[in-house]
């Protein structure tokens, strides 16, 4: 990696670069019952980029969660979020045959997408060859962030409390996991009856990874309080931070859009908070001699009116 173009995608401070985007860009997808229709968001410049594969909540799509892919992308990262079978925009009846497996039919969307950086690369204008396939990360919110985790290692527990298959890819280094889920223990008949995959196990999640959680943030899937969302933490090894944030909801202050109607806690500033918090952790994942995490929480715990707390292990 040459000396500027390291500069360029390690850029964190300063004013945004300017991002171009393409979508839908479609990647042929055999079985699936719909080729996988993609958002690319990258810096107009610099070489060498880092990749984020993100994963859209319930019911959105590649068009959502704009205010975290436009900080990310003006801030150094190739951005790609697939529309799952689940999206509003899809339409996918509930008694589909596919239904039962939407839940994997996401994971291997992911998984697709990093099949697919070459295609990628050649369907978006100015793009080709400025990729660096060795710097990937995945990032999620809700059943996105299930899904992203299944790539960092974490697996489904069968009826029986079995780990079910290893969907970890060794391609991806590092993730950002938002209002990620917990164990199953503690399910309402609801989720027992109609989500079997939300048994997670945790215990060979060993990628590091972000895990951001709502300190008011409660499920209608879980008889527990917002501490459900902080098992991601508690029960993964490794390289792990949680971020806490105070008074938040599922929505974290406002990820999945600008004034959208899902939106009960809407924050800009909490917002702000996420989209620098997770561009510094990534960054300082994938490149382990930046400095950028440790400034960043340093300044949240000098920060006389913080709006969330933070733990590492």
């Amino acid at each position: 990696m040459s000396d500027s173009n390291t500069t360029n995608a390690r850029k964190t401070a300063g004013p945004p670069a300017l991002v171009i985007s393409a979508k839908p860009v479609v990647l042929p997808a055999p079985g699936r019952g719909e080729d996988l229709q993609v958002s690319v968001s990258a810096p107009a410049t610099g070489g060498d980029l880092p990749v984020i594969v993100f994963s859209h909540g319930f019911g959105w799509s590649m068009d959502g969660y704009a205010p975290l892919a436009d900080f990310w992308a003006a801030h150094g990262f190739v951005v790609v979020r697939p529309t799952h079978l689940d999206s509003r925009t899809l339409g996918l009846p509930a008694d589909d045959p596919r239904t039962p497996r939407v839940w994997r039919f996401r994971v291997e969307d992911l998984t697709r997408v990093l099949d697919g950086l070459d295609l990628l690369e050649a369907a978006v204008p100015g793009l080709a060859g400025r990729l660096d396939r060795d710097r990937v990360a995945v990032a999620g919110h809700s059943w996105g962030a299930q899904t992203a985790s299944t790539l960092l290692g974490a697996r489904v527990l069968d009826s029986d409390g079995v780990p079910g298959e290893d969907l970890s890819d060794p391609r991806v280094k590092a993730g950002v996991l938002l209002a990620l889920t917990g164990l199953g223990d503690s399910l309402t008949p609801f989720a027992i009856e109609h989500l079997p995959f939300m048994k997670p196990s945790f215990d060979t999640m060993t990628a590091p990874a972000l895990i951001v959680a709502g300190d008011n943030d409660r499920s209608h899937l879980s008889t527990r309080g917002p501490d459900w969302f902080t098992d991601p933490y508690t029960y993964s090894p490794g390289n792990k931070s949680l971020l806490t944030l105070f008074e938040a909801e599922h929505s974290l202050g406002g990820i999945p859009g600008y004034e959208v109607a899902e939106t009960t806690d809407e924050s800009p500033a909490r917002v702000a908070l996420i989209q620098r918090l997770s561009t510094a952790f990534l960054r300082s994942a994938l490149y382990p001699e930046d400095t950028g995490w440790k400034a960043a929480a340093a300044a949240l715990e000098e920060d006389p009116s913080p709006l969330g707390r933070l733990q590492s292990k």
